[in-house]
């Protein structure tokens, strides 16, 4: 008699973890994606429709007039008479910088891909060299690059603005690009040794008496099976340019070399705030990332190690 109670409650209990599992995780996943869904629906909503009271979570007229608007913005002169028109309640409301917005989401691609790609290069054989080379040192450097995030951004600015003005580089992608390689290579440098200090010793010797050099042994043996940690690289380079704020404010003035979140801000500094243009703004604004995130997520999930080393 006992043994079917046991087994009745072992079966609640059961049954009670996954259900507290769920909630818990459709919580989660409510407070984290209730801001998306809210950005998404507004920007296809009309400006006196998302001041609305209550909210409406789903658009009653869905209206494309927003991103149509961030496409033609390019070939409208924005004026006082012209904004005075068209008003944030009735619809039709352009920010005065809108026609920079799409140069600006080209900057920041621009920055984060040549941030990514330098990246990469400066960190991989970094972190070659401090996990599977032994040298006086060591431990220390990679503490000490690692303490160097440990400063916040806001210290460094100074620094970092004598540096690009000394560079005469201020107004120029390129004084972006320095920056957040100083920001990003670091960490990427502290990820990356761990990754290859947890591959077997064996791939390294073995290269090693093959006849390999020490790049040769990083491009053709570990390069391969890092790809793990380099999509986590990847993914944290690219999100931190294209989302840094401060030091873009800093060092571009102009929209010729202004990125995607200075432009953004700007739209509120106007006269006026069209918060469903500034909404349709933000959702063309992490169209890139999430291309990213789906294009390498397989790579993120993946154990590329399973088999390297055979018995």
């Amino acid at each position: 008699m006992n043994a079917p109670r046991t087994s009745r409650a072992l079966t609640t209990r059961l049954w009670g973890r996954r259900a507290l599992l769920f909630v818990a995780s459709l919580v989660v996943a409510l407070y984290v994606l209730a801001p998306i869904a809210w950005l998404v629906s507004s920007s296809l909503q009309s400006e006196a429709e998302i001041t609305s009271v209550p909210p409406h979570w789903i658009p009653e007229q869905p209206t494309l007039e927003n991103f149509e608007a961030i496409f033609k913005s390019r070939d409208q002169v924005v004026t006082y008479e012209t904004r005075k028109v068209g008003d944030t309640a009735t619809g039709g409301f352009i920010p005065s910088t809108a026609a920079n917005l799409l140069p600006s989401m080209w900057n920041s691609f621009c920055v984060a891909i040549a941030v990514v790609v330098l990246n990469l290069l400066v960190s991989l054989p970094a972190a070659y060299a401090l996990a599977k080379i032994r040298f006086k040192g060591r431990s220390a450097s990679i503490y000490f690059m690692l303490s160097t995030r440990v400063i916040p951004d806001i210290a460094l600015v100074v620094p970092f603005f004598l540096f690009v003005q000394k560079l005469g580089l201020m107004d120029n992608l390129w004084s972006l690009i320095i920056t957040y390689l100083a920001i990003t290579v670091p960490f990427s440098i502290f990820i990356l040794t761990g990754y290859f200090e947890s591959l077997p010793e064996e791939l390294d010797k073995a290269a090693r008496v093959d006849g390999c050099s020490r790049f040769e042994s990083l491009l053709y043996v570990f390069l391969p099976l890092s790809l793990p940690s380099m999509v986590a690289v990847i993914l944290f380079t690219f999100l931190t340019s294209w989302n840094e704020f401060l030091l873009a404010l800093m060092f571009t003035q102009t929209p010729a070399s202004q990125t995607m979140p200075i432009v953004v801000a700007s739209f509120t500094s106007d006269f006026n705030i069209s918060f469903s243009f500034i909404n349709a703004a933000g959702v063309m604004a992490i169209i890139p990332p999430v291309i990213i995130a789906v294009v390498f997520e397989r790579y993120i999930v993946s154990g590329l190690t399973a088999g390297a080393v055979k018995g």
